[in-house]
């Protein structure tokens, strides 16, 4: 029996960040941004925020939607390029700030393609009977390693979450393939502030800790790579490229979407598409436009849906799963939003978190739990 969706939620920060900011930051202006990637703005978590505390909140609405409690959660996956902490793992943290006091906990790191990841991880224990429930969480805060000095990775990068819960049902998670190729770590990566070259007056100075990007050959290879791993994860599901219903692909830049839909024969009314509201989100974009789509009736019980990414690694990933999960009465309220300029420029100056506390709360554990 497979590993079915039973619940999903999302969470993103309320500060925006429009093209028209980032003219004021970077040389850029409205029409060459959208021209070149089809984003018009991008959320940004403020300092209250962090990859684990916005996973929390998809968490929270996702356990909601499955009408299960976290006491139930067997095993907690975090996809995600931007941990709180070098260690502990963001899994972790987020089982902390939920109250989870059993079950494993771990991180997937690969990129834009990490909740795919995730996902196919977490329905293997399902499948298996080595977990009952799992949870599987892509949460970002991406805007902690962008560069707002650099104009062609800044216009692309936003924060958010989405998260998943999974168990064993009749239809869900039919089929994936996965892929990588470390040749091209190069081309999409973040040079300082690992083991290999630690934080440092030279790596600061250097403004090393930043997303680094070769775009048109991450552009070509995202295309290449996530047709070819769409066409195999369907062929492995038993059905043909014309049964699939949906497309929800990692929302990286309206042109890559565009041209993998052209090599799937795919219209691009059967693609999921929000790029133009948040941006790249990395390992989060997939459930929130995921999360969106269902929210506002795009996905349905009874579609067969196609989940494609691909990202730093270089690595790539798809999915196709049965849709069961009802929809909502009605798509929830919008949340106000505010200006995330102040914040940016907090970043910028290195004032965002003047006082603040480094540590995780500390939370007490009854002994029975350990």
């Amino acid at each position: 029996m497979p590993a079915e969706i039973v619940g999903l939620g999302v969470a993103v920060p309320p500060y925006v960040l429009t093209n028209a900011d980032l003219e004021e930051l970077v040389d850029t202006n409205d029409q060459w941004i959208t021209e070149r990637t089809g984003i018009k703005e991008r959320r940004v978590a403020g300092p209250e925020d962090s990859t684990a505390l916005l996973g929390k909140r998809a968490a929270e609405q996702a356990l909601k939607v499955a009408g299960i409690g976290i006491d139930e959660v067997d095993l907690v996956m975090v996809a995600t390029a931007t941990p709180d902490y070098t260690l502990p793992s963001a899994a972790c943290i987020l089982q902390l700030e939920l109250g989870m006091t059993r079950g494993a906990a771990m991180d997937v790191i690969a990129g834009c393609s990490g909740f795919v990841y995730a996902l196919a991880t977490a329905s293997q224990f399902i499948e298996s009977g080595a977990a009952q429930t799992a949870l599987v969480v892509g949460s970002e805060t991406l805007s902690r390693i962008c560069d707002y000095t650099d104009r062609g990775t800044c216009i692309l990068f936003g924060d958010g979450a989405g998260a998943v819960v999974l168990r064993k049902g009749e239809a869900g998670v039919r089929a994936f393939s996965l892929g990588a190729d470390g040749a091209r770590s190069r081309l999409l990566m973040t040079p300082a502030g690992g083991s290999r070259f630690p934080a440092n007056s030279r790596t600061v100075a250097e403004r090393r800790h930043y997303i680094v990007m070769e775009g048109r050959e991450v552009f070509k290879g995202a295309v290449t790579a996530m047709a070819a791993s769409s066409l195999e994860a369907i062929e492995r599901s038993g059905l043909k490229p014309d049964e699939i219903d949906l497309v929800v692909p990692h929302q990286a830049n309206q042109r890559i979407i565009e041209a993998t839909a052209r090599r799937l024969k795919t219209p691009m009314s059967n693609v999921v598409m929000n790029v133009a509201r948040y941006g790249n989100t990395s390992a989060a974009s997939i459930p929130i436009a995921m999360a969106e789509a269902w929210e506002q009736g795009q996905i349905k019980p009874g579609q067969r849906l196609l989940l494609t990414a691909f990202g730093a690694g270089l690595a790539w990933g798809s999915a196709v799963v049965d849709w069961t999960l009802p929809n909502p009465a009605e798509p929830p309220a919008e949340e106000p939003t505010r200006s995330a300029m102040p914040i940016v420029r907090a970043l910028l100056d290195g004032t965002l978190w003047d006082g603040a506390d480094m540590l995780p709360p500390l939370r007490n554990v009854p002994e029975a739990a350990l």
